[in-house]
Formats: C-alpha cells, sequence, structure tokens
C-alpha cells in the first residue's frame, strides 16, 4: 500500500525547482530609494544612468603649468608666467599665446590652454621686476608634449545619460564613489526580502523560559532568523503558534501586508496535530516528502498572495532544508556569494540508506578530506553546530569508503 507521503514524494532538485517557481515572485521585484551612505551592500534594482559629465569640466591632471601647445618649440620653450589657478570656483580668463599659468591639480584648465606640463619637468626665472618665466625641461622617460597632455577633458569618463552602474549590482565602495561623483545622494535598490517565521508546537517554549516535561525549547525560530539574515533577507516579524489551525490562520492573515515569505517550522508530518498541514491542506498547497534525509517532509502553499515554504520541526532538519532550498535563491537576490559546493574525498568509510539522498554532517581536515561529526539524527544540533560541512551522499549509494569522492557544502 503506498501511503500519501510516498505517492507524492519528490527529488530534491524537483522541490528546488518549486521553491525557487514560488519565490520567482517576491525577489527581483519590490524597490526601495535608499541614501548612498546605507547603499553598500545593496543590489541595485536598475540600471543607474550619470545626470552629469565626468569630469564635470576641464581640469589639470597635474600641478604644473598651463599652456597652448602651439607655443612649444624645438630645443629650450620659455614662456611668461602670468597667474595661478588653485583648484576652486573660478572663471579663468582665456590664456593668451606666449604665456603660462601655474595650475593645480583638479584646477580648471583655462581656455585657450591645451597642454599642462608637470611642474618637476620645469624651471622658473625671476627677472629684476619681479617677471616670472617658466622654462620647459625635457620630458621625463623620454616623452613627448601635445594638445591634451595631462589635460582632463569634459566627459571623458562619463557623459550625460551614460550608464554608471548596471541593475542587479551588489554595491560596493567604489560604486558608492561614482554615485557620489555624479551628484547622487540615493540609489534604487531591491528591497530585502521580508521574512516572517512561525514555529509550531504546544511542546515548544522561549530559550530563557524553564520547560516543564514535554516541553522543549524553541531553537528554530532563532536559528530561521539567523539563516534569512545571513542570506540577505530581513526578518519582518516571529511568531510561535500551538497546533491550532484558528491561531495560525490569524498569524498568517496578519501577516499579508507586512511580509513577502513566510517560513513554517514543524505541524508538516503525518500524526494527527500537524496544524500547518491542516492549513494548507485545504487550501491547495502542496504537502509532502523529498527523498532526502533529514529534511524528508516538506510542504508549499501560500496565503493572502503571501508564499509560504514549510519545514519539518526537527531542529536539524529545519536548518538545512533552509540551506538546500531557500537559502541559494535568497543570496542570488541580495547579491552574495553562493556558498562553496565541490568535491572532496571522504576521510573514513560511511553507510546510508537507500532511495534518499544524505545530508550528513562533517567537517574539513587540514589535508581537505572531510567527514562525518554526528550521526544521521535529525535532532542532533550539537553535532551540526560542530560542522562546517554538509556530505552530501546519493540516493542510490549504501556504503561508501575512505577515499571515495564525494560532494561537500561549506556552511
Amino acid at each position: 500500500m503506498t501511503t500519501p507521503a510516498a505517492a507524492s514524494r519528490k527529488t530534491v532538485e524537483e522541490h528546488v525547482a518549486d521553491v525557487a517557481a514560488l519565490l520567482e515572485r517576491v525577489v527581483d521585484t519590490a524597490v526601495e530609494s535608499v541614501g548612498i551612505d546605507d547603499a553598500a551592500g545593496r543590489v541595485t534594482h536598475s540600471a543607474v544612468r550619470s545626470p552629469v559629465d565626468l569630469p564635470l569640466f576641464r581640469n589639470s591632471q597635474m600641478d604644473g603649468f598651463a599652456l597652448r601647445a602651439s607655443d612649444l618649440v624645438a630645443g629650450e620653450t620659455r614662456l611668461r608666467v602670468v597667474g595661478e589657478i588653485a583648484a576652486r570656483p573660478i572663471e579663468p580668463a582665456t590664456l593668451d599665446a606666449g604665456t603660462a599659468v601655474r595650475i593645480m591639480t583638479g584646477a580648471v584648465v583655462p581656455p585657450g590652454a591645451d597642454v599642462v606640463v608637470p611642474v618637476e619637468e620645469t624651471r622658473v626665472e625671476l627677472a629684476d621686476d619681479g617677471t616670472e618665466t617658466v622654462v620647459l625641461l625635457a620630458p621625463r622617460n623620454g616623452g613627448t608634449r601635445a594638445a591634451g597632455l595631462f589635460v582632463r577633458d569634459q566627459g571623458s569618463d562619463v557623459r550625460v545619460d551614460d550608464q554608471l552602474l548596471p541593475a542587479g549590482l551588489r554595491l560596493a565602495s567604489r560604486h558608492i564613489a561614482v554615485l557620489a561623483a555624479a551628484g547622487l545622494t540615493a540609489v534604487d535598490v531591491r528591497r530585502r526580502v521580508r521574512v516572517s517565521i512561525i514555529t509550531t508546537g504546544a511542546e515548544l517554549v522561549e530559550p530563557g523560559e524553564s520547560p516543564t516535561l514535554g516541553q522543549t525549547f524553541d531553537s528554530n525560530g532563532s536559528a530561521l532568523a539567523a539563516a534569512a539574515i545571513a542570506a540577505g533577507a530581513t526578518v519582518a516579524s516571529r511568531h510561535r503558534v500551538v497546533d491550532d489551525a484558528e491561531e495560525l490562520i490569524a498569524v498568517l492573515d496578519a501577516l499579508s501586508d507586512t511580509t513577502d515569505l513566510i517560513l513554517t517550522s514543524g505541524g508538516i508530518s503525518m500524526g494527527d496535530h500537524e496544524v500547518v498541514r491542516d492549513v494548507l491542506g485545504p487550501s491547495g498547497g502542496w504537502i509532502g516528502s523529498v527523498a532526502m534525509q533529514p529534511g524528508g517532509p516538506q510542504a508549499l502553499g501560500e496565503h493572502g498572495g503571501v508564499p509560504i515554504i514549510a519545514f519539518p520541526g526537527n531542529p536539524v532538519s529545519t536548518q538545512l532544508s533552509f540551506e538546500v532550498f531557500v537559502a541559494p535563491v535568497l543570496r542570488r537576490d541580495a547579491g552574495l556569494p553562493q556558498a562553496a559546493r565541490g568535491p572532496a574525498q571522504l576521510a573514513t568509510d560511511i553507510r546510508s540508506v537507500p532511495g534518499k539522498r544524505q545530508f550528513l554532517r562533517g567537517r574539513r581536515l587540514d589535508d581537505g578530506r572531510v567527514e562525518p561529526v554526528a550521526g544521521p539524527g535529525s535532532h542532533l544540533v550539537a553535532g551540526l553546530a560542530a560542522s562546517d560541512v554538509l556530505i552530501v551522499v546519493p540516493e542510490d549509494a549504501l556504503e561508501l569508503a575512505a577515499g571515495t569522492t564525494v560532494e561537500a557544502w561549506a556552511l
């Protein structure tokens, strides 16, 4: 006889795809404007275009002398110095032929001038009447002088309406620099996915309380909140409900306008008090199992248009389910790098169960090999805490010898 859970069992890949499809509506869509001082680490929602030319005006690349290229002669060039231009607001007069002007880095190059000669390539002579003459020495490193030398033309970096930054870019300090240089004070970014977390079970008590016989501390609320934040989301709210459908529905009703995604733990197995199953099932949700261990029971649905991803209640199952199904999508939306996944050799022999993909908690040794640090039980939170990798064992593997190459996921 086939049980309902077995009849609706999926592969890991199938459930990954279903979760990703459900999350499509809440990632990459919402937008908010943030000040550039608060924008580091955020992801651009759309391409950012420049409202100005950069540089804003023609300016000097060096401290030196601005002059006309037409005044350059073979051999020694001597020009009368007629003033100085510092890096400040100014509208300099047109530079006459046969003259030069001292100029500082970033200062406005006067009309008529089209060359800047670095100060270290010049010598200044002072006449008795106070008149200064600049003598141009030979260019360093055998270079030549021509129009445009050490002059930054307006718009030579960026023109008005050029793209400064593409959509989907996670902003770093160098990106903030170009926004500020273009005079922008804010940027449109993807709004972080707002996640609400609901843990279920009459047996749960908050950490810090005194449990009685039959009660256990709720670790899933804190763990899921930390995981969501690490994946680039924000936690909109946290709730804990007993095994009561009306209470759960009331919480779900209250979340429809304040959250983008609801994560639940517990209440989706085959027992008599499975509150999430009892609420999602009648509304068209999917409740079944995935061919994996731990984390076999899984469910998907929605309430008030908000997607719900439901995990089993055992703490290791909850955390690994988030890592396998939700974290990659949220991290991609937040512009965060994905957790490293790649081959590694086993340091010890391991055994597995047929028909299910095992996610064994393990550690990476100094030589790069991996070994389990705890058994397969979904309650072994200390073993998970001691792990730094997941050792992925394929569904068809019953025994793997030391030295076998497996896939290892960094935690």
